[in-house]
């Protein structure tokens, strides 16, 4: 079995996010970046299917330039067995990234793709769903619950929803995006890290997979949230009654 893992290289979750002054993007000077979560849960998952089944490829992915191969290392001190870097030119949109990693789904024929339900970066929840359009593959997306059926070839996932727990049977080969109780992802050791250092990373181009990267939609610009009026403390009830009878709020 071969399970391929797109991964996307994020502002860490902990950092501080300013826009520039011309709103063109974020000041990117002092910003850590990391693995997206959904992803790493994601290669997580990949990685507990081939310890349950015994044998199995996970291949981790993802487009960008050289700065994207620090995710790639993080990805192979996890426990992935290849790293793959499609070098693109720049940001892409939610299109774009579905038609390349559609154009490498084909090349290297997967059983399984597992990915994060969305990045936190632009949270577009996009690339799954266009994938698995775009390949004519059964999908399922926003999956708390993954188990394989005795057969090897299909699996029950729960995924979450408004309304509760829908259970869905996927069969293989399928697109499968990773919510966020899905699992907990391991611990990166020190160790694991040194030796993915070592390990080598592939590299391909857009146009060897026979696609052009351009993205049809281009983001205008960018504006930090409006400031919030400070909050008002009140002593008593009826205080707070008071105010929400006159209609003055709370701030």
């Amino acid at each position: 079995m071969k399970i391929l893992v797109p991964i996307k290289r994020v502002p860490d979750s902990d950092t501080r996010i300013r826009v520039k002054p011309d709103g063109s993007g974020i000041v990117t000077d002092g910003v850590k970046f990391s693995l997206n979560p959904f992803d790493a849960i994601a290669l997580e998952e990949a990685l507990r299917i081939r310890e349950r089944l015994g044998a199995a490829e996970v291949l981790a992915v993802t487009l960008g330039g050289e700065d994207s191969i620090e995710q790639l290392r993080t990805g192979l001190a996890m426990g992935a067995d290849r790293a793959l870097l499609v070098r693109t030119p720049g940001p892409l949109d939610s299109l774009a990234v579905a038609r390349i990693l559609a154009a490498l789904v084909r090349k290297e024929s997967p059983d399984l793709v597992l990915l994060g339900k969305q990045a936190i970066d632009d949270d577009s929840n996009q690339v799954g769903q266009m994938l698995g359009g775009m390949l004519g593959l059964p999908q399922a997306t926003f999956v708390s619950k993954l188990e394989f059926q005795p057969d090897g070839r299909s699996v029950r996932c729960g995924r979450e929803t408004d309304a509760g727990i829908e259970t869905l049977g996927v069969r293989l080969p399928a697109v499968i995006t990773a919510d966020l109780r899905l699992n907990e992802p391991r611990y990166v050791s020190l160790p694991g890290i040194m030796k993915a250092k070592k390990r080598p990373i592939e590299e391909l181009s857009p146009e060897a997979l026979g696609v052009t990267a351009a993205s049809r939609t281009r983001v205008l610009r960018l504006e930090a949230p409006a400031g919030r009026k400070a909050g008002v403390r009140l002593r008593t009830v009826e205080e707070l009654v008071a105010r929400l009878r006159d209609g003055a709020g709370l701030t």
